[in-house]
């Protein structure tokens, strides 16, 4: 369906998982992990290598500008697996000083850094304020591919602005093409104002 084309939403869904993603990677050294084998083999593999409290990260334009915050209440860094997960994520993506930031949160989140792949489940919503205009679209997971410039999920999604609620079954979106395909059992519920 080619009806979002003219909505950005998706653009701004990806901008918030790439800099998510540019978060942790410039959390990380650009250096290969030194893993201590003896404290892992201590540690074991359910434990993280290292973690964040009250992660509250900002990120300014080059005119000291807020483009994005994101805030996580903890961070798990996995080195040698090249994972990072994150409890109750949200992200504020910041655009023109006259509109609203764009809101991705989710109930948890895994980034798999080497593959540039940002996996949110449970309670996945990105909201869109316009004027008196909110769009929220809600699923069970979401992911986001930065290599392919995509977002997709199998899960069930809700699309709901003041104009009516449309639902799915799975949906995929190019980022740059700023395409929404939903891929079945599409309905849709709409005001017409009349």
């Amino acid at each position: 369906m080619n009806w979002f084309a003219d909505r950005p939403w998706l653009r701004m869904l990806a901008l918030g998982g790439t800099v998510v993603a540019a978060v942790f990677l410039l959390w990380r050294s650009d250096e290969a992990p030194v893993v201590d084998q003896e404290a892992a083999a201590l540690r074991g593999d359910a434990e993280p290598d290292g973690f964040v409290v009250n992660g509250n990260y900002r990120s300014f334009d080059e005119t000291g500008n807020l483009e994005i915050r994101f805030v996580s209440p903890r961070i798990e860094q996995f080195e040698e697996k090249n994972l990072a997960t994150m409890d109750s994520p949200r992200a504020e993506l910041y655009g023109d000083a006259d509109t609203q930031p764009w809101i991705v949160e989710a109930d948890r989140g895994r980034l798999m850094q080497n593959r540039e792949l940002v996996y949110l489940t449970g309670n996945v919503q990105v909201l869109r304020s316009v004027g008196e205009r909110d769009t929220t679209l809600t699923t069970r997971t979401l992911t986001l591919d930065n290599n392919e410039g995509v977002v997709y999920t199998d899960a069930p999604v809700e699309i709901r602005d003041v104009t009516g609620i449309t639902t799915a079954v799975g949906m995929k979106a190019w980022i740059d093409e700023r395409i929404l395909e939903l891929n079945s059992q599409v309905e849709g519920y709409y005001d017409t104002g009349n």
